[in-house]
């Protein structure tokens, strides 16, 4: 089938194909790697899948050889955005921070515990 020179190739549910299993690889392997890196021994379902996005948010922000245009990442394609690397590598994942909370001159704490998981798709790039 082809709509707007776009080539797409419907598989039989036995049939394999080469990009799309080792894209599963790399997504796989950075995750397993992120588990590695991290000091917990359980892990929160939300934690599972904000590891599983990060490799995701970054392998779509980077220009690929082989990808569809020959300077320009799909994200930026896409949305127009492009990466900046002092706002969007501030931090890495499993950084332990305090959060600033929304406080009057109560004696209550004005800040939280807080893991960082990637930067956020808002201009100022806050995790």
């Amino acid at each position: 089938m082809k709509l707007h020179d776009i080539v797409t190739s419907i598989t039989r549910w036995d049939e394999h194909v080469p990009e799309v299993q080792r894209y599963i690889r790399t997504l796989n392997e950075r995750v397993h790697t992120t588990v590695c890196i991290l000091p917990f021994n359980n892990l929160l379902h939300r934690l599972i899948v904000e590891m599983v996005y990060n490799p995701i948010f970054l392998l779509n922000r980077f220009h690929h050889l082989d990808g569809t245009h020959p300077k320009l990442s799909q994200c930026t394609i896409v949305t127009g955005s492009k990466i900046i690397f002092n706002k969007h590598f501030k931090l890495k994942i499993s950084n332990y921070m305090q959060m600033h909370l929304q406080h009057n001159n109560s004696g209550l704490p004005r800040t939280s515990r807080a893991i960082s998981i990637y930067p956020t798709r808002n201009a100022q790039c806050s995790y």
